[in-house]
């Protein structure tokens, strides 16, 4: 099952139209219908829920709903050539890819999780079809990039991962490498590189109390 991290942000179209529509739900109608959600959407073991900028995006404050975005589908914008990282928002150059990806392989080869990238700007994403291109599973990370809602970073993990890492650690994250300060002033890729960089530090760590308790 894949589990979203931070924050609540992702709920299929049916939870939020209410009985008639056109009211936004509240937050505790949102808690209520999760369990749901997570039953029901996909198939098999995997339930997967994207992000706030893959699906329909839903950003939770104290008062309820603030944004919300239709769900994007477009398998076209995926690469031809398989890679484990997807720039179609022309963030990073060829050479910051090929680095990443390098990044990655290593991490997989080493501990068996898969770390995924996407940089994007909504709804300009392949979106859902993300999901079968990475034959995402329960010891994947998907790592989103997509500055819409101010802060950059956006994760969904895979329910091993899940179980090994602490929940903190994915805001940890955010509020270091996310933030509008951050990536404005150093620029989107120098966000995604640290975010790949501390991800990795903390996912070769051996699982404990203390694990990924810094976020490098």
């Amino acid at each position: 099952m894949m589990a979203a991290v931070a924050r609540f942000r992702t709920l299929p179209i049916n939870t939020l139209a209410g009985a008639s529509g056109r009211r936004a739900p509240t937050k505790a109608f949102i808690k209520a219908h999760l369990g749901n959600w997570v039953r029901e959407f996909g198939s098999g073991l995997l339930r997967f829920g994207l992000s706030a900028s893959i699906a329909l995006a839903v950003s939770l404050t104290g008062t309820g709903v603030s944004e919300a975005k239709v769900a994007v589908n477009k398998p076209e914008l995926l690469p031809t050539e398989y890679t484990t990282v997807i720039d179609v928002a022309g963030f990073l150059s060829d050479g910051q890819e090929n680095r990443l990806a390098e990044v990655i392989a290593a991490l997989e080869a080493d501990t068996g999780y898969k770390l995924r990238v996407l940089a994007q700007n909504y709804p300009e994403t392949p979106g859902l079809a993300i999901k079968d291109y990475w034959d995402v599973d329960d010891r994947t990370i998907v790592f989103v990039a997509d500055p819409t809602f101010g802060n950059i970073l956006h994760f969904n993990v895979g329910a091993q991962v899940d179980l090994d890492i602490p929940h903190n650690f994915w805001s940890r994250v955010e509020g270091k490498y996310g933030n509008v300060f951050y990536w404005k002033e150093k620029g989107e890729d120098a966000s995604i590189e640290a975010t790949v960089n501390a991800i990795s530090y903390c996912l070769r760590e051996p699982v404990g109390y203390n694990n990924c308790s810094e976020v490098k």
